[in-house]
């Protein structure tokens, strides 16, 4: 089979789309499909390289370093005329999301589109609550225009069905043991982060901004280190509120941005995760912190409602005293955290990256085949 996946977002960009783009390209890949990805040009880029079909792009506002990609119905249109996939994936809901939805109707290409952020619930953290109806409203008449549009849990899948999005389909996620594993809990970076064997470390990994929640998770933490005053903060990621944080918490311990087995170092190398995010359509990062044996307190939705089991591998809440409060019984008790994070270590073990790949390729391939003939709309 012949894909195309369009994705406004790419490694090295860090975020959970980027990654999840990429995942999935080299398991199709993998499979033996020849696959076409579309994205912004990056800094680093200087030419299309092969399998790789790069449009103009321009800053995305608040993020520094990521990129929107430029309209290019026309150009995907022509380019497609000529080079026709049998199906496509659109993973990002901007300009050049939109071109694509566009250019594959006009063509009669099956389409699928990926529901993997909460643009709406975003805005509240910004200022703009009153754009909220408007931007689901913008949100759905997007993914209605695909033949599919992919979520990754089915609570997700659920909602969106009662707000009138139309086709909706699982398709779960998973992570890589190999990379996320309680091994690699690194004695040599707790030390450098001045923590010793016996010492305790809490961790949030994830982009440092006004949507996570952070306050939540400094509260829970000032609270835990009331009963372990030698209790660190280390914080991996970046975003616009990483210097007022710093400023305001001048012991906190931050990382910046971690890649492959460094992100899995530090990971296993933590003793509690905190996750306060209540915005996110999965929060990939939640299970790699259960692959990587770190008991997680998180609300109970996304990949917790989905994975999490309350009281057996982590603590998955409903309310921000129930979240500070399983902060402070798992701090505070060495063997039920440790329980708890073998527990989830275990669990994780269980899903499999290559029957996500498996699923995404059928479903695909079961696009393209309702799709028949192939039809040319009028633009």
């Amino acid at each position: 089979m012949r894909y195309a996946i369009v994705s406004e977002t790419y490694p090295p960009e860090v975020n959970g789309v980027a990654l999840t783009v990429q995942s999935l390209e080299q398991g199709l890949r993998a499979l033996g499909h020849t696959v076409e990805l579309v994205r912004p040009r990056q800094d680093a880029d200087r030419t299309d390289s092969a399998g790789t079909m790069l449009v103009r792009g321009a800053a995305l506002p608040r993020y520094p370093g990521l990129k929107f990609g430029l309209p290019a119905t026309q150009r995907l249109t022509r380019h497609w005329q000529q080079t026709r996939p049998d199906a496509i994936y659109v993973a990002t809901e901007g300009p050049l999301g939109w071109s694509a939805v566009r250019a594959a109707r006009r063509l009669g290409i099956a389409v699928a589109t990926g529901f993997h952020t909460r643009f709406d619930e975003y805005l509240a953290d910004y200022g703009a609550a009153w754009l909220q109806a408007a931007a689901l409203r913008w949100m759905r008449r997007f993914h209605n225009q695909a033949d599919a549009t992919l979520v990754p849990t089915r609570e997700l899948q659920q909602l969106l069905a009662e707000q009138g999005f139309q086709r909706v389909e699982l398709l779960a996620r998973a992570v890589d043991g190999l990379q996320f594993d309680p091994q690699r809990r690194d004695p040599a970076l707790r030390e450098e982060w001045g923590i010793d064997d016996n010492g305790f470390a809490a961790i949030h990994v994830g982009r440092i901004a006004a949507e996570k929640n952070l306050p939540l998770a400094v509260r829970a933490f000032r609270r835990l280190q009331q009963l372990r005053p030698k209790a660190r903060f280390v914080w991996v990621g970046d975003g616009p509120q990483r210097e007022r944080l710093a400023h305001e918490n001048p012991d906190f311990i931050f990382c910046g941005i971690q890649r492959g087995e460094a992100l899995a170092r530090h990971f296993a190398s933590a003793d509690l995760f905190l996750f306060p995010s209540r915005s996110e359509t999965f929060g990939n990062v939640t299970l790699e912190a259960m692959a990587s044996g770190v008991a997680t307190v998180a609300f109970d939705y996304g990949a917790a409602r989905e994975y999490l089991r309350d009281g057996v591998n982590g603590a998955a809440v409903a309310d921000e005293e129930a979240f500070v409060a399983a902060a402070l019984r798992l701090g505070c008790s060495d063997a039920l955290r440790r329980q708890m994070g073998g527990e989830a270590a275990l669990a994780m073990k269980k899903l499999q990256p290559q029957r996500v790949v498996a699923d995404f390729d059928h479903l695909l391939a079961n696009l393209s085949r309702l799709r028949g003939p192939h039809v040319v709309h009028a633009a």
